[in-house]
């Protein structure tokens, strides 16, 4: 399945999301990253995104990126950088960080080399509630975590944090084919 998944697409999703949150009972929190976002007509009536639920966006046998948030979309331009360079890449947005699509998790563990996305802290983060998944359940993969490392981040543009962090998509594919090359 490949899906076109654009900053559009992310806007209308945080209304999805927001739409889902008030049919919950109990707290919940959505993240959204600083800087202006593109504008979406206003639907009439909103969809329903099911609770803890993952979506696929694009197949891949070899890689699988398990992206959250903003990181969705630079994951999909990895995802076609790794392709022109012969690696068959799947992105899923994973949408829920608590509670975790397991069923969707053990589906990316069958790929040679699980990639979590996340522009949060690698510690105690998205990618390392995937790992600790992985290990209670037995499952071996390897895996590369790609988000915000727990040293002192500058001030600076969003794009340039996102580049010291390593989280451009030119970054992220030449990270996953290099660590490809040594599987």
């Amino acid at each position: 399945a490949r899906k076109e998944y654009t900053r559009l697409s992310a806007v209308y999703e945080l209304r999805q999301m927001l739409f889902a949150v008030l049919e919950q009972d109990g707290p919940a929190a959505i993240r959204y990253p600083r800087g202006a976002g593109i504008g979406v007509p206003v639907e009439e009536e909103q969809q329903r995104i099911p609770w803890g639920k993952a979506e696929l966006l694009r197949e891949g046998k070899e890689v699988v990126l398990l992206a959250i948030g903003s990181m969705v979309q630079p994951s999909m331009e990895s995802a076609a950088l790794l392709e022109q360079a012969g690696i068959s890449a799947g992105v899923v947005n994973m949408r829920f960080v608590k509670p975790l699509d397991e069923e969707m998790l053990l589906q990316a563990s069958r790929a040679k080399l699980v990639v979590t996305c996340e522009e949060n802290a690698l510690a105690g983060g998205f990618g390392a509630a995937v790992a600790e998944f992985y290990a209670d359940q037995g499952v071996l993969v390897p895996m590369l975590r790609f988000g915000i490392p727990d040293v002192f981040i500058e001030q600076g543009t969003r794009k340039e944090l996102l580049e010291s962090c390593g989280l451009l998509p030119e970054q992220i594919a030449r990270r996953i084919g290099k660590a490809w090359g040594n599987l």
